[in-house]
């Protein structure tokens, strides 16, 4: 069986910005402490035997994960490493999302000895006002400290997450923050196109005429500037969103992708079996931690995916993947070849030129990779 990742859901920020959908609320040390309790309850309590496979990537989000303390964060490792098998804890990725301005560099050389090797970095952007806008608690100028204060501390794999199509951004606005990213020149580049979740401050200051709406023709030119300058910089593109120098890929994500099993813990959190069966946590908090005190499963959803949904789930997942969809690894473990069982839909697209064959592999071609959402709809 593949190795498995684990993911550990840390629903505190300091701050919410206006564009968040996610399950997340404001720092409290109280609920917090509550919180890690029974977080580290259900890890030790975890009973899925059938799916014993050993992990190798921890990935803490959020939220934002960093607003714990050493002492909590170690507390959850404890849990992790009592409870499940690893090849070696020096060849497990432990990555954390942070938001710049919440920690220190003691704070960060102690997530460091604790053995956190990978800092997933908030940074979205480096206009001022663009942060103002995202209701970001954060200036431009705590990032690069903050970056500086990773380094220091010993953190030699760094990820950016950068947004574009924000309301107002200019192409040229654009570049510069490109510009600064790969100047400071993190491992990694995780790159979103800004979405409006209804239900948002920001979609709401939208629908207001207070902000303008995202131009999608300019999101695009911006995706395309991105690949380009990157690539010039020395990094490969991987994934659909994801750039990063050679050999730092994310190993944890690359599991979502590749269709390779990750545990999730904590509220919201979702786990996959690596198969046919997914399943999902209660989303909200306290009602989470008052069923761990309970004894009681947090798990309010599960999934038996049939043979065709997942093997419908594989292409939309794997051609997110650059290096595309294998078809004698697809055949293996479906029994079909999607040329034949997706026959339609691949046809269209390969006719629209946005995927292509190559060998044993389809692939988005780069015409595909900025139409991807069409492509993958037609999958989900």
């Amino acid at each position: 069986m593949n190795s498995a990742g684990i993911y550990v859901h840390i629903p505190f920020c300091r701050s919410r910005c206006s564009y968040c959908d996610f399950a997340t609320g404001i720092y409290d040390g109280t609920l917090a402490e509550c919180y890690v309790k029974a977080l580290t309850k259900e890890i030790l309590s975890w009973q899925e035997i059938e799916f014993p496979a050993a992990i190798d990537t921890i990935y803490f989000g959020g939220g934002t994960p960093s607003m714990l303390s050493a002492s909590q964060i170690e507390a959850i490792l404890a849990a992790i490493y009592t409870r499940f098998a690893t090849e070696a804890e020096a060849d497990v990725e432990v990555t954390m999302e942070m938001n710049p301005g919440t920690v220190t560099p003691a704070l960060l050389h102690e997530f460091h000895r604790l053995g956190i090797n990978r800092a997933s970095f908030g940074a979205q952007t480096f206009d001022d006002r663009e942060l103002a806008r995202l209701g970001r608690s954060h200036t431009a100028q705590d990032s690069r400290q903050t970056f500086a204060y990773l380094r220091d501390a010993g953190f030699d794999n760094v990820s950016f997450d950068l947004i574009a199509g924000l309301p107002g951004q200019t192409l040229h606005g654009w570049e510069r923050n490109l510009d600064e990213a790969l100047t400071l020149r993190p491992e990694h580049l995780s790159f979103y196109l800004l979405e409006v979740h209804e239900g948002t401050p920001l979609a709401d200051h939208i629908r207001r005429g207070m902000q303008p709406q995202p131009e999608d023709d300019l999101a695009a030119q911006m995706y395309e500037l991105m690949l380009d300058r990157a690539g010039w910089a020395g990094y490969e593109h991987y994934e659909i969103s994801n750039l990063c120098l050679p050999g730092f890929e994310s190993r944890h994500n690359t599991k979502y992708w590749a269709g390779a099993p990750y545990y999730g813990f904590g509220c919201s959190a979702h786990s996959y079996d690596g198969s046919f069966r997914r399943w999902s946590n209660e989303r909200d908090v306290a009602q989470y931690s008052d069923l761990i005190e309970r004894d009681v499963s947090p798990i309010v959803e599960q999934i038996e995916l049939s043979k065709h949904q997942a093997g419908a789930e594989a292409l939309f997942l794997g051609l997110r993947m650059m290096q595309g969809v294998d078809l004698k690894r697809y055949y293996v473990q479906f029994g079909a070849d999607p040329r034949e069982s997706h026959k339609a839909e691949l046809e269209r697209f390969r006719e629209a030129g946005l995927i292509e064959y190559e060998g044993d592999l389809i692939k988005l071609t780069r015409s595909g990779t900025l139409l991807s959402n069409e492509v993958f709809s037609a999958f989900v």
